[in-house]
């Protein structure tokens, strides 16, 4: 069956496989001071380069630009972007992410450990025995997922959960002997993971790191109308 300019209908059009992806930023790929830079092979460096123009064409050219970087320039072009704010926020969650998964793979794996688990028993190893509300707190996690993950910790022997002597509503959490122990046996291995993490800055980029950062937290949870 064919419509009226003699094409095939009823027949879906088949997309063509992406030829490009995101790819880590390396030492020969990324230069951390120049970000974002419009060279890289992070997404980032994408949008920078569609929306300068810089990418593999010019902008007014016909069939220059990738297909992906064609849509950032519709998408994106006619926005008023800070692109230096664009590169922080995107490199706190890039390195966030990056951490978190080393720190699973390389310490919390051997023991059967998440994330998110191990930010509760580090909440409640601190705090010794503290209620369940500000534990989830502390952690950045909703109550419902600290129901969950206190069960698993729970079962594992690694955490007590007892009712509040003063409110049968509230719940307290403590660590047990077996919790105790493995944080104590755990803990200097992952501050050994801390320090190879931030090998590849010197002593006064870590302090500015750890200030610059400190001041992202404060600005983003201070209460509205006032200020860090």
């Amino acid at each position: 069956m064919t419509a009226a300019g003699g094409g095939p209908v009823g027949r879906a059009r088949t997309r063509p496989a992406p030829t490009d992806a995101p790819a880590p930023a390396t030492s020969e790929t990324c230069d951390p001071s120049q970000c974002p830079c419009t060279s890289g092979t992070c997404t980032l460096s994408r949008v920078a380069a569609a929306l300068s123009g810089s990418g593999a064409g010019s902008m007014s050219g016909q069939r220059t630009l990738r297909e992906t970087e064609k849509a950032i320039a519709t998408r994106l072009s006619a926005m008023s972007l800070d692109l230096p704010a664009m590169a922080a926020v995107s490199n706190i969650y890039r390195a966030a992410g990056a951490v978190r998964n080393h720190f699973e793979r390389t310490v919390l794996a051997p023991h059967d450990l998440t994330w998110t688990g191990w930010v509760v028993l580090w909440v409640v190893w601190i705090w010794e025995e503290i209620e369940a509300r500000h534990v989830a707190a502390e952690a950045g996690i909703s109550k419902g997922t600290l129901t969950g993950v206190a069960g698993t910790l729970e079962r594992k022997g690694l955490l007590a959960r007892r009712t509040h002597p003063d409110d049968a509503r509230r719940v307290l959490i403590s660590l047990t002997p077996a919790g105790q122990r493995l944080m104590n046996r755990l803990f200097p291995l992952f501050n050994e993971q801390e320090t190879l993490v931030v090998a590849p800055l010197s002593a006064q980029e870590v302090k500015v790191l750890t200030t610059a950062l400190r001041k992202v937290v404060m600005g983003v949870e201070a209460p509205e109308g006032t200020s860090s």
